[in-house]
């Protein structure tokens, strides 16, 4: 019988029928169809004819399917086979089957994989290696670089393992050793990332020598050549693995941000362009995961604003953006670079762009002119992209928010803006969103804003405007009382209680807020955050917003808490859910937008008392950004907080 007639009769032995899978796209009946297409296909067979094979895998917190154990002999003969087009994908779903449930199956002809003549299918295979034992047996015998750098990783993760043999554990980690004292230096970096798997000081120790690694010009394509890893297909390059080493420091912030200092600074003497990139990106990554670097970056930042590498300069321009007012000994020379277009690859933005709004974070006019076209430029652009936690161009409210004193310059620009672009442009509704933040000072708006709000794609946006103008707004009660919103009973509330505010009417007003937060269906108690508006004159209206200070929820508790304060004027009941959110970052948690609502209510409060004093110091004290966001929204939310922080501690911010 044929090796293929012998394939085929071992399939049609196998009692497929009541064996399941794990996905129902790919029903039990598709397991030997495809083994039986991919035997058939040869060296013609590709990587899309495996997929329903990884219907076999153990979905993660459930059961293994069935048939894998069934397939599991035909898939390693496929991968075992030397004519097969696809064994290092085989290779890799084999990784990728591994389950206790199938520890008791025949493995042998897996493991044999480790020792195949194709180097790539011997590193696709190193996860198959179920010990150290193994993995010591491949590394005296091999000498392939590019399987030995992952050999190197694999038995840094065995030897981390407390359940491992000691014995095993001792001869793994003597291979590391001496691979450490070696004179290759790219297995030797391959060395120290594995022996950080149990030796966490050791890149610290190392540090001097990491530095001399990544900065010797004449290794680059080395490591390019041989650093391959079992789970990605393509190399890794010097600057890939900056990030990897980076997070072997990360215990020791001191270590990891003079890593990515001393790159930079040897990057840029030697003129290594992708090494100082790669190192300004790492530099942004701690920028915004801690306050402490920021020292540390401003210099290297402002020194590479002059670089003639186009994508530093514009790297270096992002990192005294996010540093703001601290960046003003170098305002002259983000002047110089407005009209710098230089751009990067895969970052959002240009030279000149980030300049701009980095004078505006300094507070240097010199950054106004020009402002809102860029902006409104930017809303309005087709297809734009960026990654969150990269460097890139701001959001319009994160700019246009803090300039609340440059209204007067600003706003004849954004107003044209608006009526160019109506209700359905690009730019509007981001401009609407700092003229709500700019609160009085957008008045002279007002004209423009009204024909928005027969469209449900602004008028909401609008409306916010038109409470924060209060009084100033009442020409604009008849327009709103005809506007369009999107039919939800909040949003017609909102209308009605606003149309009364603006005439001047805060009984009336006032009626229609309370009226909805007495007749609210728990949890949400309806409007009732908005009570505070009011003030005193909502205080009989106290015995309905008390019961929610017992709320699970945590968002209404805090509301709760607030609007009773400010209806009543006694801070005592509503104190200690003040304290609750307070504490809970003090202690690590991450309630940040809670937390700011918070303090702005006991700056209203004064006094914070002692256990909100000590929190508060506790936080004000941490070096992490407060904040979840990614990229440099983290920085400004950061500051923000940081800074009511301050004004709720008071003069003596040091005092307990």
């Amino acid at each position: 019988m044929t090796v293929m007639g012998a394939f085929e009769a071992a399939l049609d032995a196998v009692g497929w029928d009541g064996l399941e899978t794990s996905h129902p796209m790919h029903p039990v009946e598709d397991i030997p169809r495809t083994l039986r297409l991919l035997a058939a296909a040869g060296a013609q067979a590709t990587e899309e004819d495996t997929y329903p094979l990884y219907s076999l895998v153990t979905p993660e917190g459930s059961g293994t399917p069935s048939a894998a154990a069934a397939a599991l002999p035909f898939v390693v003969a496929l991968a075992a086979d030397p004519a097969m087009g696809v064994r290092v994908t085989l290779a890799e779903l084999l990784v990728a089957m591994q389950a206790p449930a199938l520890a008791g199956e025949d493995w042998t002809g897996a493991w044999a994989l480790l020792a195949d003549p194709d180097p790539a299918v011997r590193r696709a295979a190193i996860p198959l290696a179920a010990g150290i034992v193994r993995l010591l047996e491949r590394w005296w015998t091999e000498t392939d670089p590019t399987v030995r750098v992952a050999l190197l990783l694999a038995l840094g993760t065995a030897a981390a393992d407390p359940a491992a043999d000691r014995d095993a554990v001792d001869a793994a980690r003597a291979v590391l050793a001496a691979v450490l004292g070696g004179d290759d230096p790219v297995l030797w970096l391959a060395a120290v990332h594995a022996s950080a798997e149990f030796d966490h000081d050791l890149p610290v120790r190392q540090l001097d020598r990491l530095v001399e690694v990544y900065t010797e010009h004449a290794l680059r394509p080395r490591f390019e050549e041989v650093w391959y890893t079992p789970d990605v297909e393509s190399p890794f390059t010097r600057e890939d693995l900056v990030h990897w080493t980076a997070r072997t420091l990360a215990h020791q912030p001191e270590a990891e941000l003079s890593f990515a200092v001393r790159l930079i600074e040897t990057a840029q003497r030697t003129t290594d362009v992708l090494l100082c990139r790669e190192a300004l990106d790492l530099a942004w990554r701690l920028l915004t995961e801690r306050r402490s670097v920021e020292a540390a970056l401003l210099p290297l930042a402002g020194g590479l604003l002059t670089d003639p590498d186009g994508p530093v300069r514009l790297r270096a321009a992002n990192l005294l953006a996010a540093l703001g007012p601290a960046a003003a000994p170098y305002a002259d020379r983000l002047v110089a670079l407005l009209d710098d277009d230089a751009a990067a690859e895969l970052l959002d933005g240009t030279v000149g762009a980030i300049a701009r709004w980095a004078l505006t974070r300094i507070g240097d006019p010199r950054g106004l002119p020009g402002l809102i076209g860029q902006l409104r430029a930017q809303e309005e652009e087709p297809g734009r992209g960026y990654a969150n936690s990269d460097p890139r161009r701001p959001d319009v409210t994160d700019v246009l928010t803090p300039l609340r004193a440059h209204a007067d310059v600003l706003l004849p620009e954004i107003r044209e803006a608006i009526r160019q672009g109506g209700a359905r442009g690009g730019a509007t509704r981001p401009f609407l969103e700092a003229l709500k933040a700019w609160g009085e000072d957008a008045a002279p708006a007002l004209p423009d804003l009204l024909p928005l709000l027969a469209d449900t794609w602004t008028s909401m946006y609008v409306i916010g405007i038109l409470q924060a103008l209060g009084p100033l707004a009442a020409s604009a009660e008849p327009a709103l009382r005809t506007c369009q919103v999107l039919d939800y009973p909040g949003n017609h509330q909102s209308v009605a209680w606003t149309a009364a505010y603006l005439s001047a009417d805060r009984a009336a007003a006032l009626r229609l807020v309370g009226d909805a937060v007495l007749t609210a269906e728990a949890p949400g108690y309806g409007p009732l955050g908005t009570l505070a508006r009011f003030g005193p004159d909502a205080a009989r209206y106290a015995d309905r917003i008390r019961p929610a200070l017992q709320s699970g929820a945590p968002w209404l508790r805090l509301s709760a808490a607030i609007t009773l304060w400010s209806i009543t004027g006694r801070p005592e009941a509503s104190r200690p859910v003040l304290e609750e959110f307070v504490v809970a970052v003090a202690d690590g948690g991450d309630g940040f937008g809670l937390f700011r609502d918070a303090l702005h209510a006991l700056i209203g409060m004064g006094e914070p008392g002692p256990v909100i004093r000590r929190a508060l110091l506790t936080v004000r004290q941490s070096d992490r950004r407060l904040s979840t966001e990614s990229g440099y929204p983290m920085i400004l939310q950061d500051q923000e907080l940081r800074a009511l922080i301050d004004r709720a501690l008071g003069p003596d911010p040091d005092h307990l």
